[in-house]
Formats: C-alpha cells, structure tokens, sequence
C-alpha cells in the first residue's frame, strides 16, 4: 500500500476547528436538553378527566377505607351478631366495667382483657373452666397465679394487656377463672 492510503484510512469526519466545536456543543447540549424535556414531562401538569369513574367519591372512599377492623368482646348475647365494633366504640370498653357492679364487673373485666386468650387458649394460655389445664397452676397457689397475672408470664402480658387495672381487679380475675376451674 502507499502511504497516501494510509492515511485516509486513518483520518476523521471533523476537518476542521468549527466542525470540532459544533460536534463538542452538540455533544453537551443533546443529553442537558433530552435531560430537561423529561423533567418536564414528568413534573408537569397532567390532565384528568372528573368525569372518568375511578375518580368518583366512592370509588376513591373505597381506595381509602381501612384495612382491618377493631373487635372489640363484649360479654352481651349480641355480640356474635356485632362482630364489627369499630375503633370508635373502643374506647367505651372502660365504661362497661366501671358501671358494672360485683360478679358483672368480673366478668365484664375478663371478657374485656382476658377472653381473647383465655376462651381459645391462645399462645397456650388455659381455658377457662379447663380443669386440667387449671389443676396444676391451681396447685401453685393462688399467690403464683396472682403474680403471673399482675407481672405477666410467656405470652400474657402484664394485667392481661390492661395496665388501666388496679391489682384488686386482676387478683379477683384470677379468682373467677379459678373458680370455673374448680
């Protein structure tokens, strides 16, 4: 080969200074401006159609709605039929129980804080009126049974989850579970 073949094959499109700059100017400016187009596309405004149906008032309540619901036991023959308690009558658990009087208010206390567990046996809490699950804690003692039930023990938390208890209330729990028991 001659050396004039060399060197076209080895030489550029950009001849000269001013083609240098506008493909260097290009070169910054297309992606600052594809940079700024798309910016703009997605921070601008977008048109929305009142009219389309998954912007209506229910179809946006409906997106809103809480997912669970809060139970809440109550020991009245209706509340199989009002499972749904919502959290707005949460707060007048407190009330039934003050209201209550004697063996009511115990019951009223247990169905409140203790029945949740106690009625399934969750997390291996003992049945009430189980006798055998019963004997051998009803063997402790009734002071062991009174310090599980104040201080807590494995999974029961503390006065049954329901630190707004006076040590009175929880020790006469006990006594009524036991009594079932027995």
């Amino acid at each position: 080969m001659s050396e004039i073949d060399e060197e076209e094959g080895h030489t550029s499109s950009i001849k000269t200074p001013k083609q240098l700059i506008t493909v260097l100017v290009s070169a910054f400016l297309f992606p600052v401006l594809t940079i700024i187009l798309l910016a703009q596309l997605v921070t601008g405004p977008r048109q929305i159609d009142q009219d389309d149906p998954i912007y209506s008032d229910e179809a946006v309540a409906k997106r809103l709605k809480p997912v669970g619901r809060l139970i809440v036991a109550s020991d009245s023959p209706q509340a199989d039929e009002n499972v749904g308690v919502t959290s707005q009558t949460a707060g007048a658990v407190a009330a039934p129980a003050a209201a209550a009087d004697g063996a009511d208010r115990i019951k009223t206390i247990y169905t409140a804080s203790c029945a949740a567990c106690h009625t399934s046996g969750a997390a291996g809490a003992p049945k009430l009126g189980d006798k055998s699950t019963w004997a051998s804690r009803i063997k402790s003692g009734t002071d062991t049974l009174y310090n599980s039930a104040l201080k807590g023990k494995n999974a029961m938390p503390a006065k049954g989850g329901n630190a707004s208890l006076s040590d009175a209330d929880v020790k006469a729990v006990v006594d009524y579970m036991v009594s079932q028991a027995k």
